[in-house]
């Protein structure tokens, strides 16, 4: 029997996690009615959860008890923060050997560069993830308890800095309004700017937290990776924000108040990638920020964080590369160091997959029921991206279209190419090469 790879193992234990949740939301326990939850939907929510993506065809607050919820934010976690992290943190309080082999499966579901100092890495991620979490459900406090009671108000609290940090999009706010999601909160500052913390903290990646906190703010010992994830962060940001606020006519976007739409714009510009909370209701937005929205939910976050998505570093890599074939350079330089070619590969092979397996599923729902094409093309590469945002069309979807969209938010979480890689079998490399000819292309 042939043993499993890494990025089977991964993803057979994302799978196993998913049914566990699945089998749990299905019973009567689980639903506020007490009545046992249809097989299909319990494994669409479990997915959702465990994949951090937030589309849900119940509301999760009128619908699921408090078991119910409780299961959905233990996927949320153990999805964020990876089944591995959290198998590892099992280990070390047990006190058992790390062997080499977990070493490996943490180094591959963290998508860290070396295996050496992996379990450092997951102390660390461990650590940093409970303290973050910690803190967002402090500040958050400050605003719930006052509005829901204390012992709800502080639930509230923790359940929606895991929600955030694990850009995971689920929320309770149906005790306001059901899926709702924060609109109610749209011109809360602290609010707002706790889940925007939460959701880039969690979003830049495990790796950028530690080059941080050890050199703190002196730019030119951090890793190539740092850099280029912080500065694409910052332009993702910065940017979309600016051009939600010009597309939705300014200070006319929330209130009619500058600031209230600058924070209004500035929340739907970070939260794409790949949160899924919204402030506004997305189906006022005019087609142009829908467009740059889903721009945005194919991006997602950066490596090894909690976010789906191509990656930061994945788009900045095609962006170089494009911009030196019409320089005309033969290398790719950034911060004064070379990209390798095969980083190159990698980055226009995910990004073909990412595209080809959207394009190939919203032919098949939009083939299988009437939906507006744009409402379909968003949810895909809301799915995809393990984004949760939608265009209300979630609950209406028929159990083919559903099927495609659980795989979708699988297939975006555990990511492309670790999911192509998974189902090939690595050939051996044979130092032999073919001899060269030139083809037409462009």
């Amino acid at each position: 029997m042939r043993k499993l790879s890494y990025k089977q193992t991964i993803a057979l234990g994302f799978a196993l996690l998913i049914f566990v949740g699945a089998v749990l939301l299905t019973l009567p326990i689980a639903s506020k009615s007490h009545e046992a939850t249809p097989f299909m939907d319990a494994l669409f929510t479990a997915t959702s959860a465990g994949c951090v993506t937030g589309l849900v065809v119940y509301d999760t607050y009128t619908y699921w008890s408090l078991f119910g919820q409780l299961v959905i934010l233990i996927l949320i976690q153990v999805g964020g923060i990876g089944f591995m992290m959290v198998a590892t943190l099992f280990a070390m309080l047990l006190r058992k050997r790390i062997g080499l082999t977990h070493r490996g499966l943490i180094q591959e579901s963290s998508n860290t560069l070396q295996i050496g100092g992996v379990v450092q890495l997951a102390r660390y991620v461990i650590r940093g993830t409970l303290l973050i979490e910690a803190i967002g459900a402090l500040f958050l406090a400050f605003r719930f308890v006052p509005e829901f009671g204390f012992i709800k108000g502080i639930y509230f609290s923790i359940f929606h800095s895991i929600s955030a940090f694990c850009n995971a999009g689920f929320d309770l706010m149906g005790t306001i309004e059901p899926s709702s999601s924060v609109t109610t909160f749209s011109d809360d500052y602290l609010v707002n700017f706790v889940l925007m913390a939460l959701i880039v903290v969690g979003g830049i990646g495990f790796f950028v937290w530690r080059d941080v906190f050890h050199h703190k703010l002196k730019w030119r010992y951090y890793a190539l990776h740092t850099k280029i994830v912080l500065s694409t962060t910052l332009a993702l940001i910065v940017i979309p924000t600016l051009l939600i606020f010009i597309l939705e006519g300014g200070s006319d976007f929330v209130n009619g108040s500058v600031s209230d739409s600058l924070l209004a714009s500035m929340f739907q510009a970070i939260s794409p990638r790949t949160a899924g909370f919204n402030s506004v209701d997305l189906t006022i937005l005019s087609s142009a920020s829908l467009l740059l929205i889903i721009i945005l939910m194919i991006v997602g976050g950066s490596p090894g964080s909690t976010a789906g998505g191509v990656k930061t570093t994945t788009l900045f890599t095609v962006i170089m590369s494009t911009v030196a074939t019409i320089r005309n350079k033969k290398d790719v330089s950034v911060f004064k160091r070379r990209l390798n070619e095969s980083i190159l590969r990698k980055s226009v092979a995910i990004t073909g997959i990412y595209m080809l397996v959207a394009m190939f599923a919203i032919f098949i729902i939009s083939s299988l029921q009437e939906f507006p094409i744009e409402e379909i093309v968003f949810e895909v590469f809301s799915a995809i991206g393990t984004v949760g945002m939608t265009l209300g069309i979630t609950p209406e979807l028929s159990t083919i279209p559903q099927i495609i969209i659980m795989f979708l938010m699988f297939f975006g979480r555990i990511g492309v190419l670790t999911m192509a890689l998974s189902f090939v079998h690595a050939e051996p490399y044979v130092p032999v090469k073919y001899p060269e000819e030139k083809i037409m292309i462009g």
